[in-house]
Formats: C-alpha cells, structure tokens, sequence
C-alpha cells in the first residue's frame, strides 16, 4: 500500500514539474488564431456546461417570459450589445466574431427543429459571462436582472425571425436599456451627453489644428 501511495505521489510530482517547465518555457500557445486540440477543447466544453448547470438549477424563470413587452424591450439591447459576435437573422459573419476563440455561437442560426432554448442558462451566461472566452458578465456593467431576463425572452424568439421582423423589432424597441421595466431605465437613447462649451482663443493666439488622419481603414 505505501508503494502504491509514494508511486501515486510521485506521478502527481512529477505531472506537475513537467507541466510547470511548460508554462515557463512559454510553450503553450494562447493566440486566439491557435485553436486548441480536440481533447483540451471538448474537456473545456464539458467543464464549462458542468459548471453552468450547477449553477442555474435554483433559478426561477419568469412566468411572463413569453410577454411581448419582454422580447420587444430584449430586441434593443440585443441589437447594442450582442449582434456584433452572436450576429443577426440572415447577416454575415462579423469582423470581430471572425477573430473571436472560440467562436461564439451563432444565436440567429435558424433550427432544425423547434427551438428549445434553456432560458436559465442563457440568463446566467448573460449576467455572469464565461472566462476567457470574450463573453462579458454584463451584471458587472450594471445590467439589472430583469433587463437580462428581457434578452432571454428575446432569445427565445429571434431564430425564428427573418431580418426584415428582426429589423422591425428592434426599431421598436427602447433602445440599449439596462433597466428592463418602466421606473428602472437607464436607457442610452433620451439623454445625450451634451459637449462642454470651450472658450473660444483671442484671434492671433490660435494654433493651427493638429491633422489626424486614420487614412482609408474603414469598417
């Protein structure tokens, strides 16, 4: 038996030196244009689902998830927030999604079959986000939980829609709302921030403006 504990230990010793003379000879490769091997992948995946279910098994999702109001107020903010990585109905692959690892999902991509979407999951990735895979916790930017669950409830609905509905709902909508709900808004479409006014120079005393020219880079 003691054999067998000090072979244990000594593999468990020496996984460790091996694995420490990789991390500081630089060996591992963190390019996000590297992907990972199929292995270190799928072991990443079944960690993170693992990690996720453990954590959404106690949360309550709203009774009035299906409400128009929700998935009308959702649209907005998933237009200011998500399209840019998780894309649209029927939109092209994103500039940034393309350089994103991993890639995230595409939330627009029509199903196979009826959708079943896990809204308590989708509400724990929103508000928590995921690390180091690009997905923010957005509670930290301070979206409120019923914000959050109004993107849910739109998640619910948006792969069914074509990109004229999708387009439509969102110029219906409140705009980017971290509130959610009537009397919590902190909306970014009814209160632009005004410039400050800069004293205008004595002629004579101006200097000439700097140029600043990014050239044709356009996006």
């Amino acid at each position: 038996m003691n054999k067998m504990l000090l072979g244990a230990l000594a593999a468990v010793g020496l996984g460790a030196a091996t694995a420490g003379v990789v991390v500081m000879a630089g060996i591992v490769d963190v390019g996000a244009d590297t992907p990972h091997s199929s292995f270190t992948y799928q072991a990443l995946t079944f960690a993170r689902e693992r990690a996720i279910a453990s954590r959404t098994g106690d949360i309550q999702v709203p009774t009035d998830l299906a409400d128009p109001e929700r998935v009308r107020r959702g649209a907005g903010n998933y237009a200011a927030m998500c399209v840019n990585c998780h894309l649209s109905p029927e939109a092209p692959d994103s500039e940034i999604r393309k350089g994103l690892y991993p890639t995230p999902p595409n939330l627009s991509e029509k199903p196979t079959s009826p959708p079943s979407r896990d809204a308590a999951r989708d509400f724990w990735i929103i508000k928590h986000g995921i690390k180091a895979s690009g997905m923010p916790a957005w509670s930290k930017g301070g979206m409120e939980d019923e914000a959050i669950w109004d993107l849910a409830a739109f998640l619910q609905k948006m792969s069914l829609l074509s990109a004229p509905a999708y387009e439509q709902m969102v110029a219906a909508s409140d705009g980017h709302s971290h509130g959610g709900v009537a009397g919590h808004d902190h909306g970014h479409d009814d209160h632009e921030a005004k410039p400050a006014e800069v004293p205008e120079k004595p002629a004579g005393k101006r200097k000439k403006a700097d140029g600043h020219d990014h050239g044709a880079h356009k996006h």
